[in-house]
């Protein structure tokens, strides 16, 4: 349930990028994008750890039978959340001198300006999701996060329409944003206390509020930092190694940020789903010492993000390209999709094993992890833009994948004493090389004959019926639960 309508959700969001790439271009678009890199700094250090580590006090409370602890929790995580929302955006909104030196111009300074009553609702929200995944309500929270991104959607479809001016349409672009910030505050609010969600005394909650969402709060934090610095020192260091103007380097960054990384996080909602769903149960058991179903819930969830990988990278490989000149008319951003759908494989590890391991209780050595990834990623950004340009970044993402999964996955096998996973990705990586030589094949066939929208129906359910039909035959793919599913109906 929370796939589909999280997949829904992101279909919006895609359709929304594709929109504002061809009204706005891409330098709009890169606008739109620094604003929002910079904003979500903010965002996440106020409330990225809080919602998370509400749920698992929840589940914990739950175990307990304890409701005025559940609902002391969610207390807590709003005045938590509100400590640092508001003096924030109180110091930015009246000290707007202290953005100049995260923007380089007013235009990117005056449309964040925008975001800063959003800054302070949002995290609210983010409690109340939090207390939705605590309780496993998950058709609330998928219904409020699919209306939010549809307000902005069709409001920022509205407001963009026609204009021809990329820093105007930006600005538009924000407002609507904002509108949807607004709008799933109040809805979820209002659905918490019609459920009996109350406040109470949160004395009890913070200490260990702050003490398990810290970790996870810097480690978001310090992703949402080094993104913004990512849009800073990118287009400045193309514009040192290849000579372009500032519009130009800027362009380039809005190609590869805003147009190719969305479409190779496409799993990115398939394992969001999977999280939400998995860590109030996980923390559940890992409260109770049950450690069988704490190892079944782990296999279930790595095994379950390396097959989402394993079926998406040959449709990427294969059809990257045309993905880029059919949604953008853009062919560096297919080129670019096309060379790094391997990326997917270890991204899709790495976020299911973080989520994993903070529902266990690691958030401390998972920061630790991600810092040695970031500075993997800057390091690369550093060494190879003036050889390799914007593939830089991706190259950057790659190693800072590699290197945090591979860690937590030696972490987890020794939580989890006697984990099943190598055997299983093994085969997985037989059965992906396998399905981009099918993919490339039978696309190359086609290439003389069929113009690249009718490839992009027949190659891709063509690789995904290969590549499942080959994950069955290696025993990795059963149809048992789509015939319960069935038998129930």
């Amino acid at each position: 349930m929370v796939t589909v309508f999280s997949t829904i959700e992101k279909a919006l969001s895609f359709f929304y990028r594709i929109v504002l790439s061809r009204i706005i271009g891409a330098e709009g678009l890169g606008i739109y994008q620094i604003c929002l890199s910079v904003f979500a700094v903010f965002l996440t250090a106020a409330s990225s750890g809080i919602p998370v580590t509400v749920s698992r006090l929840m589940a914990k409370s739950g175990a307990e039978r304890d409701v005025r602890g559940k609902n002391s929790a969610v207390t807590a995580g709003i005045v938590g959340t509100l400590i640092f929302t508001v003096p924030i955006a109180i110091i930015l909104f009246f000290g707007r001198n202290l953005l100049d030196f995260l923007f380089s111009d007013d235009m990117c300074k005056n449309i964040f300006l925008l975001l800063l009553p959003g800054l302070v609702l949002t995290s609210i929200y983010a409690v109340i999701r939090g207390s939705f995944w605590g309780n496993k309500q998950f058709l609330p929270y998928s219904i409020i996060e699919l209306l939010e991104d549809a307000v902005m959607v069709i409001l920022g479809c509205i407001l963009v329409y026609g204009i021809a001016d990329p820093v105007l349409g930006a600005q538009r672009a924000t407002i609507a944003v904002l509108v949807s910030y607004v709008f799933s505050f109040i809805l979820s609010l209002c659905w918490y206390f019609i459920k009996g969600g109350r406040f109470a005394n949160p004395k009890n909650q913070l200490k260990p509020l702050f003490a398990s969402s810290l970790p996870i709060t810097a480690m978001r934090t310090s992703t949402s930092i080094l993104n913004s610095a990512v849009a800073v020192i990118l287009p400045l260091l193309l514009m040192k190694a290849y000579n372009l103007t500032n519009s130009e380097a800027i362009s380039l960054y809005g190609v590869a940020i805003g147009m190719s990384v969305p479409i190779l996080f496409i799993p990115s909602s398939l394992i969001g789903s999977i999280s939400v769903v998995i860590a109030p149960e996980l923390s559940g058991n890992f409260y109770k010492n049950n450690t069988a179903l704490v190892k079944y819930d782990v296999e279930k969830s790595v095994k379950a993000a390396i097959f989402i990988a394993t079926l998406l990278v040959p449709v990427l490989f294969v059809l990257g390209g045309d993905i880029g000149e059919i949604l953008y008319s853009n062919e560096l951003s297919g080129e670019i999709v096309h060379r790094c759908a391997f990326i997917l494989l270890p991204m899709c590890i790495t976020m299911i094993t973080t989520t994993v391991l903070n529902s266990m209780n690691c958030e401390k050595r998972t920061l630790v992890y991600f810092i040695a990834g970031a500075v993997s990623m800057l390091v690369c950004i550093f060494a190879l833009t003036k050889f390799i340009g914007v593939y830089s970044y991706m190259i950057g993402l790659a190693s800072s994948y590699v290197i945090t999964g591979a860690l937590n996955l030696n972490l987890l096998r020794k939580k989890c004493k006697g984990l099943k996973l190598i055997k299983y990705t093994v085969h997985s990586l037989i059965v992906l090389a396998a399905s981009c030589m099918f993919g490339s094949f039978l696309n190359g066939i086609l290439e003389n004959f069929v113009p690249p929208l009718g490839r992009l129906f027949i190659c891709t359910p063509a690789c995904l019926m290969f590549t499942t039909a080959f994950l069955y035959c290696l025993e990795m793919f059963t149809l048992t639960p789509f015939k319960k599913l069935i038998s129930r109906r």
